[in-house]
């Protein structure tokens, strides 16, 4: 089969490379249609993040139809249309067997290669997956939209385990993909104000054309009193983050009235910096948010009926022979783009 191999960091080749070999009784074999570039594979491409080390096939947003299953497979058969979470989790570890499989003490993620194990992914023309972790289609969604329903899971997870209350305002810091489909989760979920801030002018109107109440620049300096306006004068209840660096978190922090929440949903740097006076003494809920745990078949119900406009986050389609030329103009943030899908 063709693959999209990252060879060494920051050089991709499309090349041949053997096909996955059905091996256990619960495995599917999948025709990948639809493989959408995350911002993690980006991180990844220039070994930052040093869970992407070359040879590897990156890739684990993507969709596609079931080419052959295991013998032990019940739930499919070849020709479905399907997507998949893009963790691999065990099913029988203390977190799995309590619901929290995307804390699973022997998870593997797809298109990652780290110390523990390297698992190929989805840029490529198939890629074997258990069937645990699939979900059908469905009807009429698209293998471009269905390939968004990852990161919309991840948003959605990130939603699911926050406090938010009915008419409680939500702020999100970052409208980048996941920040963008976060915000249409919040729009269908909750009646509150809903507020997005974003460096990046574009992004800050593409928050406003999908349904956010005010969209701010982090820079700007009456910041404070424009989101208190908002809020009854006391900050938003409820925050995420959706970057992962101490300027955005220190943002966050800024904007959460006294008793939120703040949750952290990016992870670009390792480390931040905090301010723990103003955590303590204001009396804030830190969250983290890991991936993902049961939220596909809601995201997919949302895309499907059009609650959350994936089409319109996919800035491009393209073949994935074309995959280093995508590479490079996403890692040098060029011509704004949101979320490439890459077509094997």
């Amino acid at each position: 089969m063709k693959a999209l191999l990252m060879e060494e960091y920051k050089k991709l080749r499309y090349v041949d490379v053997p096909d996955p070999q059905i091996a256990g009784g619960h495995d599917i074999l999948v025709r990948v249609r639809a493989a959408a570039v995350c911002g993690s594979d980006v991180h990844g491409f220039d070994g930052s993040t040093g869970r992407r080390k070359p040879p590897v096939i990156m890739g684990h947003e993507a969709a596609g139809d079931v080419a052959a299953i295991g013998k032990d497979v019940t739930r499919f058969k070849a020709g479905d249309r399907i997507t998949f979470d893009s963790t691999i989790y065990c099913g029988s570890c203390f977190y799995c067997q309590n619901g929290q499989v995307n804390l699973c003490d022997h998870r593997m993620v797809l298109g990652v290669s780290c110390d523990e194990y390297r698992r190929h992914g989805t840029f490529a023309e198939y890629v074997l997956v258990p069937d645990h972790i699939c979900y059908p289609l469905p009807q009429g969604l698209s293998y471009e939209e269905a390939a968004l329903a990852e990161p919309a899971g991840v948003a959605a997870h990130a939603f699911r385990i926050t406090p938010v209350g009915l008419d409680e305002t939500v702020a999100i810091v970052g409208a980048g993909i996941i920040g963008l489909l976060l915000l249409g989760i919040a729009r269908a979920s909750s009646a509150g104000q809903i507020i997005v801030l974003d460096t990046d002018p574009a992004r800050r109107e593409a928050a406003l054309a999908r349904g956010a109440d005010a969209a701010f620049d982090p820079a700007d300096k009456d910041l404070d009193r424009k989101v208190k306006e908002l809020s009854a004068g006391r900050g938003a209840d409820r925050v995420f983050e959706a970057v992962g660096a101490s300027a955005p978190i220190q943002t966050a922090l800024g904007l959460v009235r006294k008793g939120g929440s703040v949750t952290l949903i990016g992870n670009v740097s390792p480390k931040i910096e905090l301010p723990l006076q103003s955590v303590v003494t204001r009396q804030i809920s830190l969250f983290g948010s890991c991936a993902i745990a049961g939220e596909y078949p809601l995201v997919l119900d949302l895309i499907a009926r059009k609650k959350i406009n994936a089409e319109s986050l996919i800035s491009e389609k393209r073949p994935l022979s074309e995959g280093q030329i995508w590479f490079d103009k996403l890692y040098n943030r060029e011509d704004n783009l949101l979320k490439v899908v890459l077509i094997p």
